[in-house]
């Protein structure tokens, strides 16, 4: 199998959400993997995916086989956020931070929308904040 079928999955995941992709190919043995995202979140979701295709897990460095160069063009937030029904500020903290008491920061970055963090509502865009 060669690299670039290895990582088409990574590469078909950037495109779901949204990456503007500069180059994907093989090169000198490496998978070179270049573009550019919205958000920071986004960014790690393609390491994420990068990593898993080997088996790794998020915290463990990069494969040596993979060159990216993962570009953001608005890191002013982690991230933007559409809530869903049954979403609360902890869950969805939970999900960003893995610390559902980090919803107090979600809550605070939100203050021109949000009056009461027990009442967001479905179709709000929320700013997650950098961590």
């Amino acid at each position: 199998m060669s690299l670039k079928d290895k990582y088409q999955s990574a590469l078909d995941f950037a495109k779901e959400v949204g990456a503007e992709m500069e180059n994907f190919h093989e090169e000198d043995g490496h998978i070179v993997f270049n573009g550019t995202v919205a958000t920071p979140y986004l960014r790690n979701a393609i390491w994420d995916k990068l990593k898993t295709i080997n088996g790794l897990k998020k915290d463990d460095a990069a494969p040596a086989e993979v060159k990216a160069n993962i570009k953001v063009s608005d890191d002013s937030v982690y991230h933007k956020h559409t809530v869903v029904a049954g979403e609360t500020l902890g869950k969805i903290a939970k999900h960003y931070f893995d610390d559902a008491s980090k919803y107090v920061a979600i809550f605070e970055a939100n203050k021109d929308i949000l009056k009461n963090p027990d009442l967001i509502v479905v179709g709000q865009v929320l700013s997650i904040p950098n961590p």
